[in-house]
């Protein structure tokens, strides 16, 4: 298998010889998790070794299922996300992953007023990977309708694409 498919590595050190992506929304229960599954799918058929999670900003649904309309559309793609659980960002995350992507504007403030001065993690809005797309974020489906879903699941698999296609080269993910 390509990648691993760990939802939470607390006891996983990092040594940074794979990129290890840690995607972040508000609850951790729809376009995050859509996310990280988009992105391991892409690392998997691309054969790039790395790590990949999610979480939320915010702590409401911590131990919660994706959004049943989330696991729809990954079913929909071959993808089962009914095993992750939503769980909130921490300080470890700031060290333990090589990049955190923010899905909006108001995560990525948040994870950046949160996180430690002397993280080593690259963090970024996740569209700024897509050609076309820098400053947008992931419009989120939560209050919408189902078809809502499926335009997140095209942006973040438009964003696993450019993330497999930067992250080929180490020089993209490790900072050297």
């Amino acid at each position: 298998m390509a990648i691993a498919r760990v939802r939470y590595y607390a006891s996983v050190v990092n040594d940074l010889q794979h990129p290890a992506i840690l995607f972040v929304c508000l609850g951790n229960i729809c376009r995050s998790p859509l996310a990280q599954a988009a992105f391991e799918h892409a690392a998997e058929r691309a054969r790039l070794p790395a790590f990949a999670d999610s979480a939320g900003t915010g702590d409401w649904h911590i131990g919660r299922p994706p959004d049943p309309r989330a696991q729809a559309v990954a079913r929909r793609h071959g993808i089962d996300i009914a095993g992750y659980r939503a769980r909130q960002i921490e300080a470890a995350d700031y060290y333990r992953f090589s990049h955190i992507f923010a899905l909006d504007h108001a995560n990525l403030n948040d994870i950046l007023e949160r996180g430690p001065r002397d993280g080593t993690a690259r963090i970024g809005l996740l569209l700024d990977v897509v050609d076309g797309r820098a400053g947008q974020p992931v419009a989120d489906p939560y209050f919408g309708e189902e078809a809502g879903f499926d335009v997140t699941w095209r942006d973040v698999t438009d964003a696993a694409q450019a993330l497999i296609r930067q992250l080929g080269r180490r020089e993209d993910w490790a900072g050297k």
